[in-house]
């Protein structure tokens, strides 16, 4: 199977998971199941499946086919090439391909000379304005490749300017671009370029990252900080006639693999083995030849022969446009297809499958507690009215009497609820300012004024260690006030049960370890360039600055999400005793309401009796309804629903809902 076909697959799968969930949503809302908790847990499952992002990062030297690739993989379906993939220098910007629904199709471009102002990349991207926009025709394939030309753009400027951008070093002239006849440098005309379209693999969640080479990769520390380490897989791209060059070497060990870095999520392509097959040569001769540049590329990069693919982009484009069968596996395209489609695919949806799993059976667990609360109330209220059968008017009375008692001292409870709440905020506003913004700044102050001082920075490793030494530190603090705040909540909770029956359950603590393993990772992927080989570029003022931002923004996204995961912890706490105290009022009013009704008429007690059986029976089916539906979600894709069928889906699912109703 193919990567397209693969990914055409797991976005099936998304679709119809999310259509589940929300119909999910409905019957738990019909049904007065879903509380503040339960509803925020359904609302991040369904986000988390409609908006997961699958993103390709294609990195290479100038010069390797890597646009030519992009258009043999994804655009073949144009008919012709839609990335600038002609000879010598094409995409001279970092490029991403995506699709965003509330943006008409177009490209966006971010002029170089940002690179002088002090906002970090992600930054650029909530100023629109500040971008050029270009709308693009997807219904006009030569339209968007003239369009997209834009990203080989280029500017000329003086040897100052291209110092300031980030493109001259004279203490590292091997690295330099070439000075023209007229003293002039070529640089990049734009920074970033986003191109939106709806492609169908980048309406199914498909991110692709087209960098440009080395000069501008180093030049640019978000790029290498933020956006490819945070890719689901990369594809390094070789030129089969010269195998691994000194200037591939560089962008590998500096760009691409850090120490503990998971190298299975790396693929390597041997481009152009068309300029091998060499009429004078029998085919076994270029094989041969083949197989020995792929073995001396993964011994020279550290990596198995398998995740070494020898291709030629440009014979497959060319077949894929004709139709020549032949001349594909000639290519050995869909050979890189199936290692992308199999090895990127199958470990996203398999870590997805797993997130959102865990996030059913926590939500199954909320709502089954409160179906509990219920169940447990019916059999109180049954077992005092069996108690009431051949019972005159006056002990009926007394039981109303003693009810409208229970009622009023579980009012004037309030209080010892409240001050479990309150202990509760207290640590918890202690952990929201460890995981706060301006924190994070503080803690980042030393090596941002360390970063920012003039000529060589030698003391920048040392206040680099110390910094995510500090952060290690706070997010292992917030571990532990978590673990002082469940070990109080347990403790609460217990009493209150025993207090007024209730059946509270702390709710599962947040492992904040795996935000300390993000630390780990980025520690790790920002640490090359602290070392010797860029101790030049570090002295440079503005390369400093972004570096610094580039971290910021990264560590930015580990502390929100650990935020977020803490705040979705409170609400859950906090929904269940709300929870409880609604179904508890509720109780009072139903036995009062009971004892009323029995007062009235002497059939009042059988009647009530058999509405409570019909209610058991309901909350019975209802039981065994909840557990269908999330069993369903749980268990992954049986079948995978097409795009193109989605009337029977939704028949299918709200027939089922209506006879669970």
């Amino acid at each position: 199977m193919s990567f397209n076909e693969k990914f055409d697959q797991h976005g099936a799968w998304r679709r119809g998971f999310a259509l589940r969930l929300k119909l999910l949503a409905e019957w738990m809302k019909d049904h007065d199941l879903l509380d503040a908790a339960v509803e925020e847990r359904l609302h991040r499952l369904e986000s988390q499946v409609r908006s997961d992002k699958v993103m390709v990062a294609f990195v290479a030297e100038f010069s390797r086919g890597k646009s030519e690739l992009i258009n043999a993989i994804f655009f073949a379906g144009y008919g012709r090439r839609i990335m600038p993939a002609s000879a010598g220098r094409t995409t001279m910007c970092p490029t991403e391909l995506g699709y965003d629904a509330d943006v008409p199709p177009c490209l966006r471009l971010l002029p170089i000379e940002t690179r002088l102002k002090s906002q970090a990349l992600m930054e650029w991207r909530m100023v629109p304005e500040k971008w050029t926009r270009v709308d693009l025709d997807v219904n006009d394939p030569a339209q968007l490749a003239r369009a997209l030309e834009k990203v080989a753009e280029v500017r000329h400027v003086t040897q100052e300017e291209a110092r300031l951008l980030g493109f001259w070093n004279d203490s590292t002239p091997e690295d330099n671009p070439l000075v023209g006849a007229d003293g002039l440098i070529e640089v990049p005309k734009w920074r970033h370029a986003l191109i939106n379209i709806a492609h169908p693999l980048l309406k199914q969640g498909l991110v692709i990252l087209d960098t440009p080479g080395l000069n501008a990769i180093g030049a640019e520390p978000e790029l290498t900080v933020s956006l490819i380490p945070q890719a689901h897989a990369v594809v390094f791209i070789l030129a089969a006639d010269t195998g691994v060059t000194k200037s591939d070497l560089s962008i590998w060990r500096e760009h691409l693999i850090t120490e503990g870095d998971a190298s299975d999520a790396r693929l390597v392509v041997l481009n152009k083995i068309d300029t091998m097959w060499d009429a004078l040569s029998t085919p076994e001769q270029v094989q041969a030849q083949i197989d020995r540049q792929r073995a001396t590329s993964a011994e020279i990069l550290g990596l198995p022969e398998s995740q070494v693919i020898p291709v030629s982009a440009q014979k497959g484009l060319l077949a894929k446009v004709t139709g020549d069968k032949a001349l594909l596996q000639a290519s050995r395209l869909p050979a890189l297809e199936l290692a992308l489609g199999q090895g990127v695919m199958g470990q996203r949806q398999k870590i997805l499958r797993t997130a959102v799993a865990g996030g059913i059976g926590e939500l199954r667990i909320e709502a089954g507690r409160a179906m509990h609360i219920r169940r447990r109330d019916l059999a109180e209220q049954m077992i005092e009215l069996r108690g009431l059968r051949g019972k005159n008017i006056s002990v009926i009375k007394h039981m109303r009497t003693r009810i409208e008692q229970e009622q009023g001292e579980f009012d004037t409870s309030g209080a010892k609820i409240h001050a479990v709440r309150s202990v509760h905020l207290k640590l918890l506003r202690e952990m929201f300012t460890l995981l706060s913004t301006p924190t994070l700044k503080a803690e980042l102050a030393e090596l941002t004024a360390t970063l920012k001082k003039s000529g060589i920075k030698l003391g920048v490793k040392k206040a680099y260690g110390q910094t995510f030494s500090r952060l290690r530190e706070g997010l292992q603090k917030c571990q532990i006030l978590s673990g002082e705040i469940q070990s109080m909540l347990s403790a609460s909770f217990r009493q209150l049960n025993a207090e007024f029956s209730f059946s509270l359950q702390a709710p599962k603590e947040p492992e904040l370890v795996r935000y300390v393993n993000d630390l780990e990772l980025i520690q790790r992927s920002h640490l090359q360039y602290l070392g010797v080989s860029n101790i030049l570029k570090l002295s440079q003022a503005e390369f400093s600055e972004r570096l610094v931002r580039a971290l910021a923004t990264r560590l930015r996204v580990v502390y929100e999400s650990a935020l977020g995961e803490v705040e979705l912890w409170n609400k859950s706490a906090a929904s269940q005793l709300d929870a409880q105290l609604r179904e508890r009022r509720r109780n009072f009013g139903r036995r009062l309401e009971a004892i009323e009704r029995i007062q009235q008429a002497a059939s009042g007690l059988d009647e009530r009796i058999a509405e409570i059986e019909d209610q058991e029976n309901v909350l019975n089916e209802l039981d065994t309804k909840l557990k269908e539906l999330t069993e369903h979600l749980m268990g992954g894709p049986a079948t995978h629903p097409k795009e193109e069928e989605p009337a029977p889906v939704v028949a299918m699912e709200q027939a089922a809902m209506s006879q669970a109703a």
